[in-house]
């Protein structure tokens, strides 16, 4: 029997070299595929692609596997970064990592390969997939599928997840003793397209080289939810709801951003950790997505609103085409716009939205 063709999304790290070693012991007729996405260098901060290329293509080498490279740079900045830029400049906090997910692993990486003669793909991520469906992972802390709720249920039905059963833990100690060069590579930081740059060193440097930089990285004021000013910022862009620290407002109790004014370049805090401000009992997402099947109103789901946040129980007040409301069972801080909330039928996931 003529096992299925697979090309393994390989990043340079040990999650998708156990994939790809993993799937060549079970017998499918593996690729190994590197998908170059950013190679741009940014001031003080060299980009890794070249040496994640290599590791990449080493572990290939090793478990005797074809190797090539995807040259996705123009569509992912097209599709991902401007997307990330113009949400920031909005005044939202919108996340890359989904967006990456949505538009190149599971969209333009799916294509390429299926149209290259590939069955099936697979990825280093923890989750599972079922019949079209994703499932969480049995690691709950390692647990991926808030990253992946807007992926279509035809790319899952022909995907591979083989670290859906395994702890992080568990995915080391196997490549170590397959003897994976990445066995103990660290994992990335920061944004997950530029390795080590925080989003701050992102955002100034590529405003200033588009020449918007004077009009979102200025300094403006810190304000109470009452009109007091207490501070200053360096740019209303760089501050997310929520957000305690880096505000550099000295003494007493802890500040907390409630919201901002783009337009105003304005900051407001409170220092009241239960201001209604800062706490949702209800969510209204647009941008709706779901993998299989749209739930309905009154249905009883199980709502994430950030990665690795504990599940909440929540009931579907409203929902059409591209927009859901949801009342919460309890209340939750800091919901952010332009962030997911990610909705669960138990161990399924069924899709999700952008907070609006």
């Amino acid at each position: 029997m003529v096992m299925k063709k697979v090309y393994v999304g390989m990043s340079g790290g040990v999650d998708s070299s156990l994939t790809a070693a993993l799937l060549v012991e079970q017998g499918y007729d593996v690729t190994g595929v590197y998908m170059k996405n950013w190679s741009k260098d940014l001031p003080g901060f060299p980009c890794p692609w070249r040496d994640d290329y290599m590791d990449a293509k080493r572990v290939a080498v090793s478990l005797g596997i074809p190797f090539k490279m995807y040259d996705f740079e123009q569509e992912y900045f097209d599709r991902v970064v401007q997307y990330m830029i113009d949400g920031f400049t909005a005044g939202i906090t919108p996340n890359p990592d989904i967006m990456c997910n949505q538009e190149i692993k599971f969209k333009l990486f799916y294509d390429t390969a299926r149209a290259d003669g590939a069955d099936m793909i697979a990825t280093g991520h923890y989750a599972q997939t079922s019949k079209g469906e994703l499932l969480q992972a049995t690691d709950a802390n390692k647990d991926q599928t808030y990253f992946l709720y807007r992926v279509t249920s035809e790319a899952l039905e022909n995907t591979l997840f083989p670290l859906g059963e395994m702890t992080k833990q568990e995915v080391r100690a196997e490549a170590k003793k397959r003897g994976l060069f990445t066995a103990e590579k660290k994992e990335s930081m920061g944004i997950c397209f530029v390795g080590k740059v925080g989003i701050k060193e992102f955002l100034t440097t590529y405003l200033t080289k588009q020449g918007d930089a004077s009009k979102y990285i200025k300094p403006g004021y810190i304000l109470t939810d009452d009109g007091v000013i207490i501070g200053q910022h360096e740019g209303a862009i760089f501050y997310t709801i929520g957000q305690r620290h880096g505000l550099d407002i000295g003494g007493g109790l802890p500040y907390y951003v409630t919201g901002k004014n783009m337009q105003k370049n304005e900051v407001y805090v409170t220092n009241a950790i239960d201001s209604k401000e800062l706490w949702s009992d209800t969510l209204t997402l647009g941008s709706t997505h779901w993998i299989k099947h749209m739930p309905n109103v009154g249905d009883d789901v199980l709502v994430r609103t950030r990665h690795r946040a504990p599940l909440i129980a929540a009931k579907i007040d409203s929902i059409d085409e591209g927009m859901c409301k949801i009342a919460l069972s309890e209340k939750i801080r800091a919901c952010t716009p332009g962030q997911s909330a990610v909705l669960y039928a138990n161990e399924v996931c069924l899709g999700g939205g952008i907070i609006t």
